[in-house]
This record gives C-alpha cells, sequence and structure tokens, in this order.
C-alpha cells in the first residue's frame, strides 16, 4: 500500500533538485522543451483521446453533470489548442534573468533588481486536462518546477499528457522531475502537498471555491488565488448609450460560466430609462433572468425583485442582478461592500468619473468603457494565464510569466568597501 505522506515528501524533495537545475536553463533549452512538448501532443492524439475516454467513461458512471463533463473532455481541437498553447508560451519573451532599475549609488555600486523563479509551483485543480499542459509550459518557461495535481476523474488523460510532456522535457536534456503529476487520486495527497513547505514556494489551487477556501485554509505556504467573481459593471450618468449597452450585454452574455462575467449592473438612475428597456428586451432574447431592485423592476416589469443575497452573488449562470445608484460614489459604495476584488467596469464619457473609478475602486482589474471579459491572461497580452489573483501582494490580477517570477535585488561593484 502506498505511503501518501513519503510519497509526495519524495515528489517534493525531487522537484526541488529539478527547480535549481531548471532555473538555471538557458531560453533556448525551455523553448525546445515546449516546442517538443506541442509536437507529442499532437503525435499522441489517438492516445490522449484513449486516456479521456475512460476518464470520460468513469465520469457517465459517477454521475458527473454535463457542464464537468464538458470541461473533462478532450477532442481533435482542444489537443490542437494545448499544442498551441505552448507554442505561443515558447514565443513570449523569457522574463528570467532580466535585470531592471540599476542605478549608480553616490557610494560608487550599481544597484538593481534581476527577475527569478519563485522555485518549485504547487498545483491544484480540478476537471480540464487543459490545465495540466498550460501550466506546465508556464511554469517551465518561468523556469519554476512544478507539482500538478489534478482532479481525479481526469487522472488517465492527465498522465497522458504527462508522459508528453516528459518526452519534451527529455528531447531538450532538462530532468523530468521539472513537471511531475501526482499519480495517486487519493486526496491526502493533497493534504501533504500544502504541507510541503520545505520544498513548495507556493500554491495555485484552480477549481470552484470550497476547493480554493480549503486549500488557502490548510497550505504552510503563500497561496495564489481568487475565491469569487462578482464583477460589476457601472452604467454612468454621463455614459454613451450605445457603448452602454453593448458593454453591458457583452459583460454578462459573451459567456456566463466565466470569473469575469459581469454578475451585477448598476445603472445611475438618471440614465436607467435609456438604457435598461433596450438592454432587457435583448437580455431576454438571450433567456437571462433579471433580478433588480425595487425602482428597477418599476422600469421593467418582467424584473424579478433582488434579495440581500443576490448583490453578492456569482452565479455563473444566465441571470443578472440590477440595481440603480444615485451617482458614482454610490456605485463605487456598492462595488466596495459587494465585491469580490476581481474586475469592475465604469462605462462614461466624463474623465474625472472615469479617473475617480481608476483609483479608488480596489479590485485587481478596473476598467473603463470595456467589458469585463476582457480580465484575461490572453487579452492582457500575457499570452496565457495560470490563474487570476484578487491578493494584493506578489500578483495580482491574471498571472501569466512574470506573475511566476520574483524579483532580487544585485549589486555591482569593483572592490567597493562601505566607509
Amino acid at each position: 500500500m502506498l505511503d501518501i505522506k513519503e510519497y509526495m515528501y519524495d515528489v517534493g524533495q525531487r522537484a526541488r533538485q529539478a527547480g535549481r537545475t531548471l532555473a538555471a536553463a538557458g531560453t533556448a533549452a525551455k523553448d525546445q522543451a515546449l516546442l517538443a512538448i506541442a509536437d507529442a501532443l499532437q503525435a499522441d492524439e489517438k492516445v490522449l483521446l484513449e486516456a479521456n475516454g475512460i476518464d470520460m467513461q468513469r465520469g457517465q458512471e459517477n454521475g458527473l453533470d454535463a457542464a464537468l463533463l464538458d470541461r473533462l473532455a478532450l477532442d481533435e481541437g482542444r489537443i490542437s489548442a494545448m499544442a498551441e498553447g505552448l507554442r505561443q508560451i515558447a514565443a513570449l519573451p523569457d522574463p528570467v534573468g532580466e535585470i531592471a532599475q540599476l542605478v549608480n549609488r553616490p557610494s560608487g555600486i550599481q544597484v538593481g533588481k534581476m527577475r527569478v523563479p519563485l522555485g518549485v509551483v504547487g498545483i491544484i485543480y480540478e476537471s480540464r486536462p487543459n490545465v495540466t499542459a498550460d501550466a506546465a509550459g508556464l511554469c517551465l518557461k518561468s523556469g519554476n518546477a512544478t507539482i500538478l495535481r489534478g482532479g481525479s476523474e481526469a487522472i488517465e488523460s492527465n498522465q497522458a499528457i504527462a508522459r508528453c510532456i516528459h518526452a519534451g522535457l527529455a528531447q531538450a536534456g532538462l530532468p523530468a522531475d521539472a513537471v511531475q503529476i501526482v499519480a495517486t487520486t487519493d486526496r491526502t495527497a493533497v493534504t501533504e502537498l500544502v504541507r510541503l513547505k520545505g520544498f513548495v514556494d507556493i500554491i495555485i489551487p484552480r477549481g470552484g471555491p470550497g476547493l480554493i477556501e480549503a486549500v488557502a485554509d490548510a497550505a504552510l505556504m503563500p497561496v495564489l488565488k481568487h475565491l469569487h467573481g462578482v464583477c460589476h459593471v457601472y452604467i454612468d450618468s454621463e455614459a454613451d448609450i450605445k457603448k452602454a449597452i453593448a458593454v453591458a450585454f457583452n459583460a454578462k452574455t459573451q459567456r456566463y460560466g466565466t470569473c469575469n462575467t459581469m454578475e451585477t449592473l448598476l445603472v445611475a438612475r438618471d440614465i436607467a430609462a435609456q438604457v435598461l428597456p433596450e438592454l432587457a428586451h435583448r437580455y431576454a432574447e438571450k433567456g437571462v433572468e433579471l433580478r433588480g431592485c425595487a425602482e428597477t423592476c418599476q422600469l421593467l416589469p418582467a424584473c424579478l425583485l433582488a434579495s440581500e443575497e443576490d448583490w453578492s452573488a456569482e452565479y455563473l449562470a444566465p441571470i443578472l442582478a440590477i440595481r440603480l445608484v444615485s451617482n458614482i460614489d454610490e456605485a463605487m459604495e456598492h462595488i466596495h461592500r459587494y465585491g469580490s476584488d476581481h474586475t469592475e467596469s465604469i462605462i462614461s464619457e466624463n474623465q474625472q468619473h472615469c479617473r475617480r473609478f481608476l483609483r479608488e475602486v480596489d479590485a485587481s482589474s478596473v476598467m473603463i468603457n470595456a467589458s469585463t471579459r476582457f480580465a484575461d491572461g490572453f487579452e492582457y497580452g500575457l499570452g496565457a494565464e495560470i490563474g487570476i489573483s484578487t491578493d494584493k501582494i506578489h500578483a495580482r490580477g491574471p498571472v501569466g510569466l512574470e506573475g511566476l517570477t520574483s524579483q532580487k535585488y544585485i549589486v555591482i561593484g569593483d572592490g567597493h568597501i562601505r566607509n
């Protein structure tokens, strides 16, 4: 019988050793590995689909709902997308070793900062096998060893992807232990992973709020996370009507089940009659259920009266809460009270209001005249993202390669001594 504690200790120890090797690897070797992994994924497409078929059948037998099965499923298009994602990461600039803010000090020394890998990154996630390739690729390019613990429902798919990853690492002369997939479905492995303080430098949980909260509570090392995505769009009294309708419609309906989807629409009372009837008509065509304050319900007869719980709800569904507010101050107060520090947007032509919103709203992404759906690593030019952080230290917002590194001070002298 497998001793989980001993097994995870060994995984951590090997990751730490591999991390030192990977941190010293050049860009060419890392890019070679990424491209080789991409090629291996497409070359082994049939093997990946067969492994995924086993997971899918098991998932159906275990009663996974349609949404989970959809996230679990692989097909030719998704495998191609995984491979293309790795090629895009290979094409990105390597942040490791970058020197910034180098200045001459009065003493004669030069002081600057160098970007360096975090070390070993532990990632705990559910369902989506593509996370295995994406996370491995981002950690590899940023010089970090990684320990990946996917959901038990995707064990066969993840192991098949891992074989492609190890083949690519070998081709580039990099250690296989730079990317390790936890081979057991025993949940105790997660408990042990988040306690490997001497080996793992940061934990990134990806999944539902229950998983993220449990990991954050148990981890002995820093956790990069966001728990909820309660995102707002505020339509200001000085908004352009056409822009307001387009942005508010897109922010809700472009995709329902994402953390950057708008869940509450705030509308300045002075402009509500010009905006909401047309929006409500467009939402109705999409089957979006509206829940609003008493004033909203008077303006939109089909709107249901919102409860207090609706203002803090992350629906991840075609449901939208709507509230009328007097002005920008009331809108920002609502966001402060009910928001989740994820993404907030103002629609306004008043530059003073826009600047105040940018400065005073506390969130990982704050936008002007743009859909909250843009809060995404790819859209921000990061190539890909390991997740979105609503924490206020280290990385905040979509986390790409730079967010998987830190900085250390470097000092350059020529025999300088301190007087």
